[in-house]
């Protein structure tokens, strides 16, 4: 991609973590194709709406990434990341379906 069309404030590194996107009725598993320290691209398993704000299960971290949708092309979609917490010991009530989903996910 040429660098003078990239409109990232931030460079991205290169991912390929299994991931699930969490929201009210939705569990959609994808892969965090890239990231940088403020937003992540993702491909999806299959090409569903996703509403504005989300909840991003990183697998492998065991965390739960707050963020907003900013984008949308076929099973590719664009985050911008809005906090983090983890998903082991004890969580807030608002990520408890992240949890349920990082557990069903097989997450420890």
């Amino acid at each position: 991609m040429n660098a003078a069309l990239d409109r990232r404030f931030e460079p991205r590194s290169a991912a390929s973590t299994r991931a699930v996107v969490v929201a009210p009725g939705l569990e959609l598993s994808c892969l965090i194709v890239d990231h940088s320290p403020t937003g992540l691209r993702l491909r999806l398993d299959r090409n569903l709406a996703l509403p504005t704000r989300v909840q991003l299960i990183d697998i492998a971290r065991a965390l739960a990434l707050e963020a907003e949708v900013v984008w949308r092309k076929g099973q590719e979609a664009g985050l911008k990341q809005r906090g983090e917490a983890s998903l082991r010991g004890l969580v807030p009530s608002r990520l408890t379906a992240a949890r349920d989903a990082f557990l069903r996910a097989g997450g420890r």
